[in-house]
């Protein structure tokens, strides 16, 4: 329907500006009178044996045309609809798609956080536990030194004051005995004068025992007052003894104590660095995790407003060129019912009758120049003011003889 000598001029036709429209029917009637002639050419050629109309045959064919069109327009429209429906779903369905990954990122930025957060405390935590566990084994350690110094100090003083007592006892069977001379040859008279000089007691008591040692059995004073003198040592001793082994005692329980408690301190802090350490690597992998996903939702996001911005512009271009394209239709299809109405005018139909060629004995054979300057000289001749006669004129008077191409 290409109206490609619908602008052309004339000497017989005006040359005037049509719009869009009237440029439409000018290119159906153009067909139409193409068709006419084609039509009437074959009749000629075919003589007195083909007796169909050649206007009817025209008619028949722009009713085709018609219908062709409708159905065209049809199919265009299920199709139109069909891809709109697309466009709405998948407006619908990406719209969808970003808002749950614009949720994804903010819920996986929050547990991003929420994780990193997490780490750091367990890694300050950690640090807590190692450097308190370090604290509780020094403590033991110390405290285990500090009680084998505690044991060896008691082990020796608690020799000397038994082996003191034990010569205290010797010295004072030995007085009450009478046999002080023999008992000033043995050892324990010689631990007896250096308890003497050691032991806290007054020097009246210090000078008499001292006396006593030295001089042995040429010391006559009464012996009752020596042997209370080392009676009242013996006692002191023996106070001091309990007294050194009750600390000991007190001692070992307080270590036991200490050590039992750092110890489990010790495994606890164990026990919680173990369980920690597991719990970072773990938080660390879900912090490597997080920020995958987010990586690939943000990636997806992308892709998603892209592949949206793109449908919509798509649709909407779409859309633009569906109304232009129906707009043409319906420019077409009242094109061809008005050339059907022209066609179909009893004047026209006789106008047309007379402008086509007819069958005869001498003549078989007619041009398509001639037809269509035949066609031309009667509408000219029958012109009554009808814009649709001027129309068809005016593709009948194309340059070069193009008119109907």
């Amino acid at each position: 329907l290409s109206p490609a000598s619908a602008g052309s001029s004339s000497p017989g036709v005006p040359a005037r500006s049509l719009p869009f429209g009237a440029t439409k029917s000018i290119a159906v009637m153009a067909m139409t009178l193409r068709l006419l002639v084609l039509g009437g050419v074959f009749a000629s050629a075919m003589g007195a044996s083909s007796s169909a109309n050649p206007i009817r045959r025209v008619v028949s064919l722009l009713q085709q045309m018609q219908e062709k069109v409708t159905a065209e327009g049809k199919r265009e429209e299920e199709l139109f609809t069909k891809f709109m429906c697309y466009c709405k779903t998948g407006t619908g369905d990406l719209t969808a798609s970003i808002s749950a990954s614009q949720a994804r990122i903010e819920q996986s930025s929050s547990d991003l956080d929420a994780a990193t957060a997490n780490k750091a405390q367990l890694e300050q935590d950690l640090e807590g536990h190692k450097s308190d566990r370090a604290d509780a084994k020094d403590a033991l350690a110390k405290a285990t030194a500090m009680r084998e110094k505690e044991a060896s100090i008691y082990a020796k003083e608690s020799s000397d004051l038994q082996m003191n007592i034990a010569a205290l006892k010797k010295a004072i069977a030995a007085l009450e005995k009478g046999a002080a001379g023999s008992f000033l040859q043995t050892t324990a008279a010689a631990k007896l004068r250096q308890m003497s000089l050691d032991m806290d007691m007054s020097s009246v008591d210090r000078d008499m025992l001292s006396a006593f040692l030295t001089e042995g059995a040429g010391y006559v004073p009464q012996s009752g007052q020596i042997t209370g003198i080392l009676k009242q040592m013996l006692d002191t001793m023996e106070k001091d003894l309990a007294e050194l082994t009750a600390t000991e005692k007190q001692a070992i329980s307080d270590y036991e104590s200490l050590s039992a408690a750092k110890t489990k301190e010790i495994e606890a802090h164990g026990a919680a660095i173990e369980a920690k350490t597991a719990r970072h690597g773990k938080v660390g992998l879900e912090i490597v995790a997080l920020k995958e996903d987010i990586d690939d939702t943000t990636k997806s996001l992308g892709d998603d407003q892209k592949f949206l911005a793109d449908l919509e512009q798509n649709c909407a271009t779409k859309e633009k060129e569906w109304e232009e394209r129906k707009a043409t239709r319906a420019e077409e299809l009242l094109a061809l019912a008005d050339t059907i109405k022209l066609l179909n005018d009893d004047d026209a139909l006789e106008l047309f009758k007379k402008a086509l060629p007819s069958p005869s004995l001498l003549q078989t054979q007619v041009t398509t120049k001639e037809v269509r300057q035949r066609a031309l000289a009667s509408l000219r001749a029958a012109r009554r003011g009808d814009p649709r006669m001027d129309m068809v004129m005016l593709a009948l008077s194309g340059r070069s003889g193009k008119g109907f191409e």
